[in-house]
């Protein structure tokens, strides 16, 4: 694809194809997890398991966490043997898969234990499909530009715009459908939308985004994979979703030494693949230093999804047990409140976009760290406010339910911040990873997702931690804002550093 297409809205035309797949894979994800603590968290009686917050938490955590473990998997697939665009196909159908399996966990609620069996081998499913699509897609829209084209950035914001249009939606139809028709409809309209996304993609993609994606060439071993037929790749797929079926049956009966050690080294060999692999395909100091960066900026993107995942924990059950959802008498869905964020991308992610592009004509366009900078300390920003909103509710020990006004302020404020890393932090990998290591890093990038998801999940159970180690209360939005403040603040003290190692990249 020639870096000077501009055939959609001054994009690549391979943009459109990417951005709808993207866009619907969104809708199918967010979907699923805007219902996923409130299922956890509903009573039996209801179709939910009555979990209580500790436990719903974690398991969120755990969920969240390895969907953006996988992808590190399914990077190193694509870079060496699959391509992206068959690794794309196998992920897609897998989530869609998965979904499924969430929607029969949903029947029959007398029968607690096959449902739960079910539920987390549906959410197995999914966290392997993802391992697959996450990382490819996003490699693929970098691929549509040239390196130091001054539309890379704003591509990827726009791109970004779709996957927050698949997010916005979701709520209003599989977050409707789980809550106030029963929770099995909700994960069927989520893989009904996987599957629209995958359908799109094996239409458009060979018109649009040409030799993008296809399987790298190579010795004997890759030439067999890239011949393998299509009924040859699912069946590897069904051989791996059935080693997760099995670990997921065999975890409870393991001792808590085991289960503590079998995570352990899975990281460490799989840490030691991506050490052996970077090592591997990164010549010359240049490639280094840029290397390096993705390394710091990643390990900084931790603490701004630990702030920003707050949205499927603590804020979604603040919208369901502290905020004022009544309209008439129409009663608001909390899921619903998960579309607020989304809805805010889609309408500033254009302005954004143009002003990254209008800063570099003037010399302005601020480097990769200086952005991360202004949107870990946009996210403290909003953790303060958040922090007074809890006060307002809960400050003479009964619960006052506040005005929807005050979490729409905190993800409008959140969504600056994002738009200030997120696609930004997509565009830069494609930047400075070295050619053989693009989705191989992109999956080290998702991997801070990883960790960012996993611990918002845990912040509420540090705080309490905190809080008997120290003897006085500490509120966990205030907890917050401190982590990400200080972490903002050494961040922008690193940005000149940073921005030299860049190497001459934005």
């Amino acid at each position: 694809m020639k870096s000077n297409d501009t055939s959609f809205f001054g994009h690549p035309l391979g943009l459109s194809t990417l951005f709808a797949t993207e866009m619907w894979e969104r809708f199918s994800y967010y979907g699923m997890r805007s219902l996923l603590v409130l299922f956890l968290t509903a009573q039996w009686a209801t179709g939910g398991f009555g979990f209580d917050r500790e436990h719903a938490f974690t398991i969120y955590g755990i969920f969240t966490g390895l969907v953006y473990v996988t992808p590190m998997l399914g990077g190193i697939l694509a870079d060496r043997f699959l391509g992206q665009r068959k690794t794309i196909y196998i992920g897609g159908i897998a989530m869609a898969i998965g979904q499924f399996i969430l929607a029969a966990s949903a029947v029959n609620a007398g029968d607690l234990v096959n449902r739960e069996f079910w539920f987390y081998v549906g959410l197995g499913v999914l966290i392997l499909g993802n391992g697959f699509f996450k990382p490819n897609i996003s490699t693929m829209v970098g691929s549509l530009y040239a390196n130091n084209d001054p539309r890379k950035d704003g591509g990827f914001t726009i791109f970004y715009m779709g996957i927050n249009l698949g997010a916005f939606i979701s709520p209003f139809v599989a977050g409707y459908l789980g809550e106030k028709v029963s929770w099995e409809y909700g994960y069927l309209a989520s893989g009904i939308g996987m599957l629209v996304g995958v359908t799109w993609f094996l239409l458009r993609a060979e018109k649009t985004i040409h030799k993008i994606g296809l399987p790298p060439s190579g010795d004997d071993l890759r030439t067999r994979l890239n011949k393998f037929d299509w009924m040859g790749i699912f069946a590897f797929v069904l051989v791996i979703v059935a080693g997760v079926v099995g670990f997921i049956r065999g975890w409870s009966v393991l001792s808590e030494g085991a289960q503590d050690l079998i995570p352990k080294l899975v990281g460490l060999l799989g840490g030691a693949y991506l050490v052996y692999a970077i090592v591997k395909d990164t010549k010359g100091r240049e490639q280094w230093s840029r290397v390096a960066v993705i390394m710091i900026l990643a390990f900084f993107n931790i603490f701004f999804w630990i702030g920003f995942e707050q949205a499927g924990t603590t804020f979604n059950l603040f919208a369901a047990d502290n905020t004022n959802r009544m309209i008439g008498r129409f009663e608001v869905p909390a899921s619903w409140f998960q579309a607020i964020n989304a809805i805010f991308i889609v309408v500033l992610a254009p302005v954004f976009s143009y002003l990254w592009t209008r800063l570099d004509a003037y010399k302005l366009n601020p480097k990769t760290p200086y952005k991360f900078g202004w949107g870990m300390l946009l996210l403290a920003v909003g953790a303060v406010v958040m922090g007074v909103a809890n006060d307002l509710s809960i400050g003479n020990g009964a619960i006052v339910l506040i005005s929807p006004l005050w979490l729409t302020s905190v993800y409008l404020i959140f969504t600056f911040g994002e738009l200030c890393i997120s696609p930004i932090g997509l565009s830069m990998i494609t930047k400075l990873a070295p050619p053989k290591l693009i989705s191989t890093l992109m999956g080290v990038w998702m991997f801070s997702f990883a960790a960012g998801n996993f611990g918002a999940s845990q912040m509420e159970k540090v705080a309490k931690s905190l809080e008997l180690s120290l003897g006085q209360p500490v509120p966990v939005f205030w907890f917050l804002a401190v982590i990400t403040g200080v972490a903002s603040l050494i961040l922008f003290a690193l940005s000149p550093w940073l921005s030299k190692m860049m190497k001459g990249i934005n």
